[in-house]
């Protein structure tokens, strides 16, 4: 028999229960909910606004947690992670979506993933209607990944990776000097990421140019209870794009990852991922009220 009860989020001592329980539930499609990687990547991470996670709830099943109702960036975009069995919990994760989790303009939406079925269904009579959507791609590493690093670049050596550079890459790659300026040589943010329990940035993957510049970086959160590997972030500085960069970076993260176990590796939507063999794996629903 179920003896199903709710407590809120508590970010100092529920994050490994947390965890623990999104590895319990793990599908390739993501059918169940988020990987682990992807609340410890954002809960370390400066962008993340963590000021409304004890809105997030955890329902349990004695002591097996049965649900987790969270947001992510935005803080209006609500996720909802529910273990196999459990899909009578629906409405009332919905509910509870709704009038607790946090809003913007009076408004949430929730991001469900194709799969989670019994979620849309209750979205859907809770007056919710799908208003978008898109597939991720991802990796089968049954395949081969081989694209060359370009003439003129190199691999730095795992152990020589710095935080400096990884933070001044990642700051252009991600067009933050077009819109915000310079660099202003902040780096703590990637040391922070680099002290989370989970850690394994010693797997990351950063190209260096002739001069010792960073010009493309990969990051990689290894999960090997799922045989994941879960890259996060890719980036290349803008003006070494189209060169075959961020391709040979992924590579490289195959030949590292595939002899420890991994199975496959995550990517995005961008069209980039399907030119080097990347497929369709996770459908991302958007569901909000009128």
């Amino acid at each position: 028999m179920k003896h199903i009860t709710t407590q809120n989020f508590r970010i100092l001592c529920d994050f490994m229960d947390i965890r623990n329980f999104s590895t319990e539930i793990y599908e390739q499609d993501w059918r169940n909910g988020v990987p682990a990687p992807f609340l410890e990547y954002a809960l370390s991470s400066t962008w993340m606004d963590t000021y409304h996670t004890h809105r997030w709830r955890i329902w349990r099943d004695g002591g097996k947690i049965a649900a987790l109702v969270f947001h992510e960036n935005p803080v209006s975009d609500t996720y909802i992670s529910l273990r196999p069995g459990y899909e009578e919990l629906a409405e009332e994760l919905v509910a509870y979506a709704a009038s607790d989790m946090p809003k913007q303009n009076g408004k949430n939406r929730l991001v469900l993933f194709a799969g989670q079925t019994a979620l849309m269904e209750a979205a859907g009579r809770a007056g919710y209607a799908q208003t978008g959507g898109y597939a991720d791609r991802g990796f089968d590493f049954r395949k081969s990944l081989n694209h060359p690093l370009p003439e003129g670049f190199r691999f730095v050596e795992p152990e020589k990776l710095d935080a400096a550079k990884i933070s001044e890459c990642c700051w252009k790659g991600f067009d933050h000097e077009a819109s915000e300026g310079l660099w202003d040589g902040e780096y703590e943010s990637v040391l922070r990421l680099m002290a989370t329990p989970h850690t394994t940035y010693n797997y990351d993957v950063a190209i260096e140019n002739e001069l010792g510049e960073y010009v493309c970086f990969a990051g990689m959160w290894w999960t090997p209870e799922n045989h994941l590997a879960y890259m996060e972030p890719l980036c290349t500085v803008p003006q070494y794009r189209r060169k075959g960069l961020a391709a040979a970076a992924l590579s490289e993260l195959y030949r590292r990852m595939k002899p420890l176990g991994a199975t496959h590796m995550t990517g995005g939507a961008d069209p980039f991922y399907a030119k080097i063999g990347f497929e369709p794996c996770v459908g991302w629903t958007f569901w909000e009220k009128p």
